[in-house]
């Protein structure tokens, strides 16, 4: 039966091959009567189509009985038709991870901070890293440039899981980290301008931008690729218009200017949260534990409310939030005690209120978070990281500031607010809280890998920038 099909479509395709010359089944004997009012440039014509159909017959008739027998297989050749080109050898390559060079510098511009008699000598590795000194505070809540540099340490776990790999060779580096602990620096070498101890925090930035001048990797991109943390609102603040090219992690704009931080070229960064992770707030699996009804405070906030800028509107909200029984609205300092207040505070309240303070964010949203208190923010001016990924809507209550100022407005809202939509944003809300955590070594998709992921997010357009920088002799010539 095999071969009768294939006999049959040899016929068929015979007649469709030669369907312009004139013989084909039933009409072979009326175009043949015919034949003697064709001359001979038509018959010549003729016996060069039936060659040529001959060939194909027989040319079909031998791949199509190998096909039937096994002995080709067609598949490999046609399929390869369809398969891009492989990819260009780009310097950064999707699902790679970013390739970081970190400067070796001196310890004072880092590590002699937390440890005064570290060596300059010896090389920091992963094994004599020393760990972050303090534990809870305004001193950890500006600890993002340490997790950085210890994440380039590490030399363990599977590199295809990390964001970001350590390359000792400048030249294949993607970009390049700059380890100096600006926020550090402020907190730890005077906090004023008329405080002596200022001046070494100056020092230090100037030595830093004459080092970085120098090097030949921040001439060849004008520091364009160049990674600088900054999360203190006054860090590096003598000499920030010299960075200004870079790629700056900042926890917000509050404190400069568009021409030295935006969101075209910066990364913001989440605090580090100072209230220790909520990891036992679980439903019990026979629902005998209600979260929502075990929450006793509707609204809870401890904090300072003498604030400047648009933080002036805690001391408007103490007046209006006050006298009310299911609200929790205390002026604070984080002291290590107040904070263990405040740790049970927001694991027992519903919402937490987060409202601008001396710029637009602060620590709170983020103690909020990994205590699963839906945050209500109220900030006008607030930018939040990693929002090309994070949803936050799906887990925090936005007012404005004039909505948060109406009377009655905020708890009004609260108090009507549907148990239903706030266990799906509470659930929510545990769920993502994992991307706020900094730790080391780090961990997939945490806090310090998101944010190395963002500053891959920057490079083609560092790249872009650089290339054009070279080349144009009128550069933004359309501005």
């Amino acid at each position: 039966m095999k071969k009768k099909n294939i006999i049959q479509m040899t016929e068929r395709i015979s007649c469709f091959t030669t369907r312009y010359i004139p013989r084909c089944n039933q009409n072979t004997k009326q175009i043949g009567s015919k034949s003697h009012q064709f001359d001979e440039e038509e018959e010549e014509q003729e016996m060069y189509g039936k060659t040529i159909s001959i060939i194909v017959l027989f040319a079909f008739l031998i791949a199509s009985y190998s096909i039937y027998m096994g002995t080709i297989d067609p598949t490999p050749y046609f399929s390869q038709l369809g398969k891009p080109s492989p990819p260009c050898n780009t310097t950064s390559t999707k699902g790679q991870p970013l390739r970081v060079f970190m400067y070796d510098l001196p310890r004072k511009f880092n590590l002699a901070m937390m440890h005064p008699n570290i060596s300059d000598v010896e090389p920091i590795t992963a094994e004599n890293l020393p760990s972050w000194h303090q534990t809870s505070g305004v001193g950890r809540q500006h600890s993002v440039e340490y997790w950085l540099m210890a994440s380039l340490l590490n030399n363990g776990g599977d590199e295809e899981e990390k964001e970001a790999v350590r390359v000792l060779d400048p030249e294949l580096a993607d970009a390049f980290y700059v380890p100096f602990f600006s926020s550090l620096s402020f907190n730890t070498h005077g906090k004023n301008m008329t405080d002596p101890d200022t001046e070494l925090d100056r020092l230090l930035q100037v030595e830093l931008i004459e080092y970085l001048e120098n090097s030949k990797y921040w001439q060849r991109s004008g520091g364009r690729d160049h990674v600088i943390p900054m999360t203190h609102p006054n860090a590096f603040r003598f000499l920030r218009q010299r960075v200004n090219a870079s790629i700056l992690i900042l926890v917000d704009f509050g404190r400069y200017p568009k021409e030295i931080a935006n969101l075209d070229k910066d990364v913001v960064s989440p605090y580090v949260h100072v209230v220790e992770s909520f990891a036992d707030d679980v439903v019990v699996d026979d629902g005998a534990l209600d979260p929502f009804e075990a929450r006793s405070t509707l609204l809870y906030f401890r904090g300072n409310t003498v604030r400047k800028a648009d933080g002036k509107i805690r001391v408007r909200l103490e007046k209006l939030l006050a006298g009310n029984s299911d609200v929790h609205y205390v002026k604070s300092i984080p002291t290590t005690q107040n904070i263990k207040v405040s740790t049970e505070g927001m694991r027992s309240s519903k919402f937490c209120l987060h409202p601008a303070g001396d710029t637009p964010s602060s620590c709170r949203l983020f103690d909020a978070i990994v205590s699963h208190c839906i945050p209500v923010i109220i900030s006008d001016k607030i930018e939040l990281p990693f929002e090309d990924e994070i949803d936050y809507s799906e887990f925090s209550v936005f007012f404005s500031a004039n909505e948060a100022l109406e009377p009655d407005f905020i708890l009004s809202n609260l108090r009507q607010f549907p148990k239903e939509k706030w266990l799906k944003m509470w659930e929510r809300l545990k769920n993502v809280s994992h991307h706020f955590e900094f730790q080391y070594p780090p961990k997939r998709e945490d806090a310090v890998n998101m944010l190395w992921r963002q500053v891959k997010h920057k490079i083609p357009d560092v790249k872009l920038a650089v290339h054009r920088h070279r080349r144009l002799k009128v550069p933004d010539w359309w501005l």
